[in-house]
C-alpha cells in the first residue's frame, strides 16, 4: 500500500520494516519540528541506549517556522566524525559490521549542507546494505489529510509508543541490559547481517 513517511536519520527498525513492506512516498514539503528523528538516533552501546543527534542552524523566532528540507546542518562542531567513531566504538564486536563498514563509511565523509538531504542518504545506504530499490517518490504539497495512501508521518516521532514489542535478536551488549527494541537500522544490520530484511519484512506494521 502507499504510504507516506518522513526521511529519518538512519530510520528505526519500525520505519525500516514500513519501507520494505510498503510503497513508500516521503514527505518533503513539512515544517520542521523538534523531539523527531528528523535529527535523530538510537544505539545500542555498552552503556545502554544512545542518542546520535545532528546539530541544525537555529533561524531566529522573527523568521516563523522552517520547512524541513531548508534546514542547515551546523558543522561547528565534527558531529560526522563522532558519530562514525561511535558507531564503531559500540559495533566493532558485532557479528557483521566488518561487512557493512565500508559503505556506511561514505556517510561521513562528505560535509553535507541540508538535512533533508542527507537523511535520503543514509536511507539509501541502508537500502543498498539491504539489497533494495531506494524509494524515489516525494510529496509535492503538505497535505494534513492525505488521500488514498496510509499516513504514516508519526513514525517520526521520537515519544511515540506502541502497542506490541518488536521480536527480539541478538544485540552485543544484550547481556548487560536485556534487548533494546526500536533502534536504528544499524543495529539491525550489524546484528543480524543478511538475516536483517527477513526480519523487517515480518515486522506488524499496524502497531
Amino acid at each position: 500500500m502507499k504510504t507516506l513517511l518522513h526521511p529519518a536519520y538512519i530510520p528505526n527498525i519500525r520505519t525500516f520494516a514500513v519501507l520494505t513492506q510498503n510503497e513508500v512516498e516521503w514527505e518533503v514539503e513539512d515544517n520542521f519540528q523538534k523531539q523527531t528523528y528528523r535529527n535523530r538516533a538510537y544505539i545500542c552501546a555498552d552503556r545502554g541506549k544512545l542518542m546520535l543527534n545532528i546539530p541544525i542552524q537555529h533561524v531566529g523566532k522573527n523568521q516563523g517556522r522552517q520547512k524541513y528540507k531548508d534546514i542547515r546542518i551546523d558543522h561547528s562542531e565534527n558531529w560526522q566524525r563522532q558519530h562514525w567513531r561511535t558507531l564503531q566504538t559500540a559495533y566493532r564486536t558485532s557479528p557483521f559490521f566488518e561487512y557493512y563498514e565500508d559503505e556506511i563509511a561514505t556517510l561521513y565523509e562528505k560535509v553535507p549542507e541540508f538535512l533533508l538531504d542527507f537523511n535520503l542518504k543514509s536511507i539509501a545506504i541502508i537500502c543498498d546494505c539491504l539489497q533494495i530499490t531506494m524509494p524515489t517518490n516525494k510529496s509535492s504539497s503538505y497535505k494534513v489529510q492525505p488521500e488514498n495512501m496510509l499516513d504514516l508521518r508519526s513514525l517520526v516521532d521520537a515519544k511515540k509508543k506502541y502497542e506490541h514489542a518488536l521480536t527480539s535478536y541478538s544485540q552485543v551488549f544484550g547481556d548487560r541490559h536485556g534487548f533494546i527494541e526500536n533502534m536504528s537500522c544499524f543495529d539491525l544490520l550489524f546484528n543480524e547481517g543478511t538475516n536483517a530484511l527477513s526480519y523487517l519484512k515480518k515486522v506488524d506494521v499496524n502497531t
